[in-house]
């Protein structure tokens, strides 16, 4: 998927390409969000009568750019298998397109809640989010949306969404726990790199480490490039015992994890620590550079029993982000499974005990923010190796 340097002074028209497909991908942390203030009283949510079908409206982008459509049938999939696993809830489930933009979002969103719905599930961009929860804050009723921006969340809109803070907070824990306390972080200058860079000062600062210096690089071959003296300097001055890097490994992190060992970044001296998932595509597992570092992904046992029974309801695999509809609807359904009318009311969707879902416990903070229970793995011999696995609930773990 990716090709190697074969030294830095070659690294200009391959870090291009990889520079415009790792914006796209990190395109549901980087928009900024409009603040949707509080609901009066500060409860949001619809009361449902629990001795009928729940009317769940499930936002996705049928019709949006590429790949939106396979992205929505896996999300929609997803949503029924978890349908049809509940125990004691009706779920209603309807499906709107919102074509991936942000006045079609209101639009739908809009026509869910006329319909009858009783919660939002989705939708996917970030941008979207904000939409479908401004529209839905006038009604009271409650978004469950799949972006992981985390600052989006908050009044009626709840963030599923793997986000930067739930990661930075396990890995800085588990660090400080191993006695790497001093991090230099490795950002884009941009709004996720931001928002990455934010994440962990905030985590390292409440397990005890620090920061000790941020590089910051712009999106372009001279700036990756760039960035890795610039690293292995503010390493050496510092006397830094870890690296995180908010690269993704369709962007600039294969680059890194080449050219940081070459230029003096010793990994097995200076701890690498990735905020995002080093195991998907399966070649980043072959790259020396991140050979010991430190990731974090959900359950995998959890994990693969999702894949396995999605695999077999529908003969195809789950698209990574589909267990967030799976998620979602088990979420509504252990609420409203207890015949409380109050169910998708905020107060009942921060409950503090969480759910248990297809990649591991999770549970939304009073903030709308997820908190999920995750897995810190290493790469040894080009193969991931759990070395702390996800908890299983929420005593003693987390807030």
């Amino acid at each position: 998927m990716f090709a190697l340097l074969r030294a830095p002074r070659k690294a200009g028209s391959r870090i291009a390409s990889k520079v415009t497909v790792g914006l796209m991908a990190l395109a549901l942390a980087a928009c900024e969000p409009i603040s949707l203030g509080t609901v009066a009283g500060g409860n949001s949510g619809q009361s449902i009568d629990t001795s009928k079908p729940i009317p769940v409206a499930l936002l996705v982008p049928k019709s949006g750019g590429s790949g939106d459509a396979t992205v929505s049938a896996s999300l929609e999939n997803a949503a029924r298998l978890a349908i049809a696993d509940l125990n004691g809830a009706r779920i209603d489930l309807r499906v709107y397109d919102t074509a991936g933009n942000e006045a079609q979002t209101t639009a739908v969103t809009n026509q869910a809640i006329a319909d009858g719905a009783k919660i939002i599930l989705g939708p996917l961009y970030g941008g979207n989010a904000n939409a479908a929860g401004l529209a839905a804050a006038q009604k009271n009723v409650n978004v469950l949306a799949f972006t992981n921006n985390a600052s989006l969340a908050g009044g009626n809109v709840f963030v599923l969404g793997h986000t930067f803070d739930n990661t930075a907070r396990r890995l800085t824990s588990y660090a400080a726990s191993q006695g790497k306390r001093k991090f230099v972080t490795v950002a884009a200058q941009n709004a996720a790199g931001e928002l990455g860079r934010n994440a962990i000062a905030s985590a390292a600062a409440a397990s005890g480490a620090s920061v000790v210096g941020n590089v910051t690089y712009s999106y372009s071959q001279q700036g990756v490039i760039a960035a890795v003296s610039q690293v292995k300097s503010t390493v050496d001055q510092t006397g830094a015992d870890a690296v995180f890097l908010t690269s993704n490994t369709n962007a600039a992190l294969p680059f890194f994890a080449q050219l940081l060992p070459e230029r003096g970044v010793d990994p097995a001296v200076t701890q690498y620590i990735g905020l995002t998932r080093w195991d998907l595509p399966p070649q980043t597992l072959d790259l020396p550079g991140l050979q010991g570092g430190w990731f974090t992904l959900p359950d995998p046992n959890r994990s693969a029993e999702f894949r396995n029974r999605y695999q077999a309801a529908y003969g195809t695999g789950p698209h990574p982000l589909a267990g967030l509809a799976y998620d979602g609807i088990a979420a509504i359904g252990a609420l409203a499974g207890r015949g409380n009318s109050s169910a998708l009311t905020a107060a009942s969707l921060t409950q503090g005990a969480g759910f248990q879902g297809v990649e591991g416990v999770f549970r939304f903070r009073p903030n709308g923010v997820v908190e999920r229970g995750l897995a810190v793995a290493t790469i040894r011999n080009k193969q991931v190796v759990v070395i702390d696995p996800a908890p299983r609930s929420f005593g003693g773990f987390g807030f």
